[in-house]
C-alpha cells in the first residue's frame, strides 16, 4: 500500500496521470462498443446509461490490458433482482461518471444465447454478481467478485474505493492518490508539484469523502486535492480546524483559508473547487470572464442575467426549429406530421408569446387541422412567412441568442433554447390547470423523435421517456419529470466536446443559484429537496419572469416581413419576365408564326372586303372555317398556309368585281406590303419583282415602257396614283399584283415544304451535325468517282495489252 502510494505521489505519475485524463481510454471503449449496441440494448441497460454493453466480442478487448480498472456486472434479463438493482446501477454510473478514467462501470446480459458462454468462463454462477478487474488485467483473469455488496449507491461507491486501493504495482495512471498527506509531504509539496490551488480535507479516519472529492476532480486541471487525517495533529493544529470534514485551500509560504460552502459534504466541495479561478477541465480552453466581448460568431456579446428567461432564446428557437429543422422533411407524413400537430397545438395553448407570433402558430395550427394525409414543407414555409399578408401576424426570422449564447458557435445555442422551451412548455401546462399530465411531454418526445437533428441525442431522450415516462400522472410531476432529466443529461455530457467552457454541464440549479434546493441525507449524501426545487422551476419558468430584452419590435417584425414579401414578388415578376426573353430568343429559330394581332387585323380585311356579290367567297370561307374547328390546334406553319389560301381566294374574288365597279383598294395594298415586310427581306422582294416580269414577258403580256421599279416602289406608287390611272393601266398593275402574290405564295409553299424537310432531318441534330454530314456526304461522292476512273483506266490498260500479245 504504501510502496503503491510512493508512486502515486511522485512527480512522473502526476504527469502520466494528466496525460492520460486528458484522453480516457475508456472512452475509446465506449466508441468501440458503439458498434455492438444493437444486441446489448436488448437487456435491461442502454448506451444512454454510461454503462458499457458487454458481448462475446467485445468482453475481452475491454477487460484485458485496460487503463482503468472496471466493475462488471453479470445479469439476466429475466432475473428479477437484477431489475431491481439496475436503477441502482444507472445511479452509481451517473454517481460516479467522474472517475471513468480510472474505473468505469460494464454491464453483460448472460440471459442471451451468445453470452452465456461468456459468463460460464467468467465463473459466474448466480444473477446479479458484481466483478473487480484491476487495470492492466491479464487474459484469464476472473477478476474479484463484490461479495455480499450493499444495494445503495454509498456502499457500492466505497467498495469501489477499497478496491481501488487495493491495486499493486500496476497501478492506474489515470488514477490520483488516495492515500493521506503527512505534514512533512505537504511542507515539500509545491517544490514537486506545480498547481495553483492545492485543497485539504480534513476528515476521520473511516470517511470517505476526500478521497470521492479526489475521484470528483480527476478530469481537471490546476487543482491538486489531498486527504488529511484528524490524527495528523501537526496539520490540524496550524489550520485550526475543529470540524470534520472540512475543507481548506493552501497555498505556498503556508498561506491557507477555508473553503465556504452551505453544507460540508462532497458535492458542495466538489462544486465549489470547480468554480475556483483557473480550473477547467482536462482538454477545455480556460473560460473568458467579460462582461462585454464579442464571440466568433461576429455578434456582439449581449450581457444577460443567468437567473432569468428570455423570449428572445424563445422565438429564436421556434424559428429554427420552424424554419430549419421542419426544412429537412420536403413531405411530412404519417407519424411525423402527427407529431407536428400535437407540437404546434401544444405551442398555440401554453407558449406565452407576443400577440404577432400567437397568430401565426394559430395560422400554422389551423392550416394542419385542415390538411389531408400529408403536407409538404413548401406549403408550410408560405404560411410561416405570411405570405397572405394577414395583419399582426408574424414570427420574427433569425436568430438572437441571449441566455442560451456560447462562446463557439457549434455550441449551445439551439439545444440550449430546446430545453428551455419544453421547461416554459410544462410549467405554463401546470399554471394553466391543463387535463393532461403527458400533453406536453408527449408532444415533445414526439418531435424529438421525428425532427431533432441530433439522431443520437433523439435516441437517448427517448430511452429517457420509455423508462419513465409512465411515471408521469401529475402536471407536478411532469413539471419535475423534465427538470430531473435534464440533469441526467447534463451530467452524462460533462466533459464531452459538446460542453461550452463558460457554461460548463452542472447539476441546475447549483447551490449558488438555490441553496435551499440541495440537502444532504444523514449518510451524508447529497439529496435534492423537492419541495424547494418545484417552486423554483414554477418562478424561474414562470411566463411573468421571461424578459423582453433584446428583441425586434413587433413593427420592425412585420416591415421586415412586408419587405420581404414585397422582394419575393419582384423576384417572381423578374423570374416571369426572364422566361419571356428566354422564349421570345428562343422561338427566333423557329419558323416565325404570323402574330396574333397581324392575323386577327387581316381576317377583319377580309371581312370588310366582302360583298353582298361575293356569296361563294363567303360559302368557301364559312367551309373553311367549318373544318378548321375539327382540327386540332393549328401549328404555325399551318397558319401561315391558312392567310396564303386566303389571300388567294380574296384575289379571285376581286377579279369577279373589276369590270363592274371601280374601287379603291388600299387595304388590299397595305395588307400585302404588311405581309411582305413581314416574311421577307427587301432585297428579296426586288428579285422576285425582276422574275414577275420576267415571267410576263415570257407570257407574252405587253409590258408598260418606262424605268422597271422595284416591287416596293410599285406598291408606293399604285398606293398613291391608282385613281388618276387609266383603266387598262390599273387592270395591267392588278395583274402584276396578282402574279407577285401567286409567286410569294408559292416561294412561302416551297419555302414551307423545304423548312419542314429540314426540320424532319434535324431532328435531334444541331447545325453543325448536319455540316458534317453534307460534308462526309461529299467526300464520300468524291470517293466514288475516284475509284470509279481508277477501275476504269485499270480496265482500258488491260484491253490495251491483250490486244498487243
Amino acid at each position: 500500500m504504501a510502496r503503491c502510494c510512493s508512486r502515486a505521489t511522485s512527480r512522473f505519475t502526476h504527469e502520466v496521470h494528466k496525460g492520460f485524463s486528458k484522453i480516457p481510454v475508456s472512452t475509446v471503449w465506449m466508441c468501440f462498443c458503439l458498434l455492438f449496441l444493437s444486441a446489448a440494448e436488448a437487456g435491461l441497460y442502454s448506451a444512454s446509461d454510461q454503462i458499457i454493453l458487454l458481448s462475446k466480442e467485445t468482453v475481452e478487448p475491454v477487460l484485458v490490458n485496460s487503463t482503468a480498472a472496471l466493475v462488471v456486472e453479470f445479469y439476466a434479463s429475466w432475473c428479477g433482482h437484477c431489475i431491481s438493482f439496475s436503477p441502482v446501477y444507472r445511479s452509481l454510473a451517473r454517481d460516479i461518471a467522474e472517475w471513468k478514467t480510472a474505473v468505469d462501470l460494464a454491464a453483460i446480459d448472460c440471459a442471451e444465447r451468445a453470452n452465456k458462454r461468456v459468463c460460464n468462463e467468467y465463473q459466474v454462477t448466480g444473477y446479479p454478481t458484481l466483478k473487480f478487474f484491476h487495470a492492466y488485467s491479464k487474459p484469464g483473469a476472473l477478476g474479484q467478485s463484490f461479495k455480499g455488496f450493499s444495494r445503495d449507491i454509498m456502499g457500492l461507491r466505497h467498495k469501489i474505493i477499497d478496491k481501488l486501493e487495493s491495486h499493486g504495482e500496476l497501478w492506474p495512471p489515470a488514477c490520483p492518490p488516495l492515500e493521506p498527506i503527512s505534514q512533512a509531504e505537504l511542507e515539500s509539496f509545491f517544490e514537486t508539484i506545480s498547481v495553483r490551488h492545492l485543497a485539504l480535507i480534513f476528515e476521520m479516519n473511516d470517511s470517505y469523502v476526500g478521497r470521492e472529492v479526489t475521484l470528483d476532480l480527476l478530469h481537471f486541471e490546476n487543482i491538486e486535492v489531498r486527504r488529511v487525517l484528524s490524527t495528523e495533529v501537526g496539520l490540524v493544529t496550524k489550520l485550526g480546524v475543529t470540524d470534520f470534514p472540512s475543507c481548506y485551500l493552501y497555498y505556498p509560504g503556508g498561506n491557507f483559508t477555508k473553503l465556504k460552502v452551505n453544507i460540508e459534504a462532497r458535492v458542495f466541495y466538489s462544486y465549489a473547487l470547480k468554480r475556483l479561478p483557473g480550473v477547467v477541465r482536462s482538454g477545455k480552453p480556460p473560460p473568458v470572464i467579460k462582461d462585454v466581448h464579442t464571440n466568433s460568431t461576429e455578434e456582439p456579446w449581449r450581457p444577460f442575467n443567468s437567473s432569468r428567461v428570455y423570449m428572445a432564446d424563445l422565438e429564436s428557437t421556434l424559428h429554427y426549429s420552424l424554419r430549419v429543422e421542419l426544412s429537412a422533411h420536403p413531405v411530412i407524413r404519417g407519424q411525423a406530421l402527427r407529431a407536428l400537430k400535437m407540437y404546434i397545438s401544444v405551442l398555440v395553448k401554453y407558449f406565452p408569446g407576443r400577440p404577432i407570433v400567437m397568430n401565426l402558430l394559430k395560422a400554422v395550427n389551423s392550416w394542419l387541422k385542415q390538411s389531408s394525409s400529408e403536407v409538404s414543407y413548401e406549403e408550410l414555409s408560405a404560411i410561416l412567412d405570411n405570405t397572405a399578408q394577414s395583419p399582426d401576424t408574424a414570427l420574427p426570422d433569425g436568430v438572437r441568442w441571449v441566455a442560451c449564447q456560447s462562446s463557439q458557435p457549434h455550441l449551445r445555442r439551439y439545444p440550449c433554447g430546446v430545453w428551455t422551451l419544453f421547461h416554459v412548455l410544462t410549467v405554463q401546462a401546470y399554471n394553466n390547470h391543463s387535463t393532461d399530465p403527458e400533453e406536453v411531454l408527449s408532444a415533445m418526445r414526439n418531435y424529438v423523435h421525428s425532427f431533432f437533428g441530433c439522431r443520437q441525442c433523439a435516441e437517448h431522450f427517448e430511452n429517457m421517456a420509455r423508462e419513465s415516462i409512465l411515471e408521469v400522472n401529475t402536471l407536478m410531476s411532469a413539471v419535475m419529470w423534465l427538470w430531473s432529466r435534464h440533469n441526467r443529461v447534463n451530467n452524462r455530457l460533462a466533459g464531452a466536446l459538446s460542453e461550452d467552457p463558460n457554461f460548463p454541464k452542472i447539476q441546475w440549479p447549483s447551490p449558488d443559484m438555490c441553496p435551499s434546493c440541495h440537502t444532504v441525507k444523514p449518510n451524508g449524501d447529497h439529496r435534492w429537496n423537492n419541495d424547494r426545487v418545484f417552486p423554483f422551476l414554477l418562478s424561474f419558468f414562470s411566463s411573468s419572469s421571461i424578459l423582453p430584452d433584446y428583441l425586434e419590435s413587433e413593427d420592425h417584425v412585420l416591415e421586415k416581413q412586408r419587405q420581404k414579401h414585397a422582394d419575393r414578388q419582384q423576384a417572381l415578376q423578374a423570374q416571369k419576365h426572364e422566361r419571356k426573353i428566354r422564349e421570345a430568343a428562343g422561338s427566333i429559330t423557329d419558323p416565325p408564326p404570323s402574330p396574333p394581332a397581324v392575323q386577327e387585323e387581316e381576317e377583319e380585311e377580309v371581312e370588310e372586303e366582302e360583298g353582298p356579290q361575293d356569296e361563294a367567297v363567303a360559302n368557301m370561307r364559312q367551309e373553311d372555317g367549318e373544318a378548321a374547328e375539327m382540327e386540332t390546334k393549328p401549328t404555325p406553319w399551318s397558319k401561315l398556309e391558312m392567310n396564303v389560301g386566303r389571300r388567294q381566294q380574296r384575289g379571285h374574288g376581286r377579279r369577279s368585281i373589276v369590270g363592274m365597279k371601280m374601287r379603291e383598294l388600299p387595304e388590299d395594298i397595305v395588307d400585302l406590303d404588311s405581309f411582305v415586310n413581314q416574311h421577307y427581306k427587301a432585297k428579296a422582294l426586288q428579285l422576285a419583282a425582276a422574275r414577275v416580269r420576267q415571267r410576263s414577258l415570257q407570257r407574252k403580256e405587253e409590258q408598260e415602257p418606262g424605268p422597271v421599279l422595284g416591287l416596293g416602289l410599285e406598291l408606293d406608287v399604285g398606293l398613291g396614283m391608282v385613281g388618276l390611272q387609266p383603266m387598262n393601266e390599273r387592270i395591267e398593275q392588278r395583274r402584276k399584283r396578282e402574279l407577285t402574290g401567286q409567286y410569294f405564295e408559292e416561294e412561302a409553299e416551297l419555302n414551307h415544304r423545304g423548312r419542314w424537310m429540314m426540320s424532319v432531318l434535324s431532328i435531334g441534330f444541331s447545325k453543325v451535325d448536319i455540316s458534317l454530314c453534307v460534308i462526309l456526304y461529299f467526300l464520300s461522292c468524291m470517293c466514288l468517282l475516284a475509284m470509279y476512273l481508277f477501275f476504269k483506266n485499270r480496265l482500258r490498260l488491260r484491253r490495251v495489252k491483250v490486244s498487243l500479245t
